[in-house]
């Protein structure tokens, strides 16, 4: 099978500052594993366009859009860092990496729809799913599956498309997009009573969200994904999935406490593409996310590719 592999330079030129979790390491570090280990031979490599601000639209406000412009228009204009919070920071080189990277999740989405891959991953920088539909929070500025999501209902014209999230943290900015509308199925997993400290109580019923308790293993949240998210996904049959691909639930990653490893990576992607194979002709886009301690990531990260490009 073909999998897309969708990244660009711009995505490690954005830099929040020393020390930053999120930092251009996390990309060089995947890029590092997938050549040591001969599977980026097994990948098609494509370079991730620019966003147009009539995707972002999909799912960001139109103020919202213009002033984050503006905030990082002056960034670029001073050549300094710019802090949104306490932990979101724009530097000259950060709208142009944000821009690549909801391309990169509308442009797979183009080219799993028009067949030229039967999935594709994003290894893009910076994240996506805590950014709100009016908000860029927890390192995030655009909701690049969110967008992607939308994309594929309201320009490809889709009717069902699912999004599963299983980073650490809850993706508290795709939930605030997308509740209510029921075109949309969105199914997570993530530690409960941490950052962003939602997801207790679904914005809507077309939400699965599971809070999981600190030091849970993989083969716990096995067992309730098996019992919570797939019937769903099966009820719901979607016809292409989307996934927030954190990998920070990691046993070895330290913004979380969760006890996953690679197998578990695996074996959530093989079980996604058994639901992609059954109801959406094969059909997945993931994008990146969390995943911080970096020889974990890019492991966790080959772990996912494995399964999707099957070898």
């Amino acid at each position: 099978m073909t999998t897309a592999y969708f990244t660009h330079a711009d995505c490690r030129a954005h830099d929040m500052g020393r020390g930053h979790p999120e930092c251009p390491a996390r990309l060089d570090a995947i890029e590092d594993h997938l050549l040591a280990t001969g599977l980026d031979i097994a990948l098609h490599r494509v370079d991730a366009p620019l966003a147009r601000h009539e995707d972002l639209m999909l799912a960001h406000a139109e103020g919202y859009l213009l002033e984050l412009a503006e905030f990082m228009q002056q960034a670029e204009a001073t050549g300094e860092h710019r802090a949104l919070d306490p932990d979101t920071t724009v530097c000259p080189a950060t709208w142009q990496a944000a821009l690549r990277a909801a391309g990169a999740a509308v442009a797979a989405t183009d080219a799993v729809i028009d067949g030229r891959a039967e999935n594709a991953f994003c290894a893009v920088r910076p994240p996506g799913h805590h950014a709100t539909r009016s908000a860029a929070m927890g390192f995030c500025f655009f909701n690049n599956v969110a967008v992607a999501a939308r994309h594929a209902l309201d320009v490809r014209g889709l009717d069902r498309v699912a999004i599963i999230d299983f980073d650490v943290h809850h993706g508290n900015g795709t939930e605030d997009i997308i509740a209510g509308d029921d075109r949309v199925l969105m199914v997570s997993f993530f530690q409960d009573q941490i950052y962003p400290y939602s997801g207790g109580v679904p914005l809507g019923t077309n939400m699965v969200n599971l809070p999981i308790p600190a030091y849970t293993r993989g083969g716990e949240i096995r067992e309730l994904i098996e019992a919570n998210w797939m019937p769903r996904l099966d009820e719901f049959r979607p016809q292409m999935i989307f996934i927030s691909a954190g990998f920070d639930a990691h046993r070895e990653d330290d913004l979380g406490q969760l006890g996953l490893v690679e197998a578990d990576y695996e074996w959530i992607t093989l079980r996604l593409m058994d639901v992609a194979r059954r109801h959406a002709g094969g059909r997945i886009v993931s994008c990146l996310e969390g995943g911080y301690a970096l020889s974990a990531l890019a492991r966790s990260v080959a772990a996912h590719l494995r399964a999707l490009a099957g070898v």
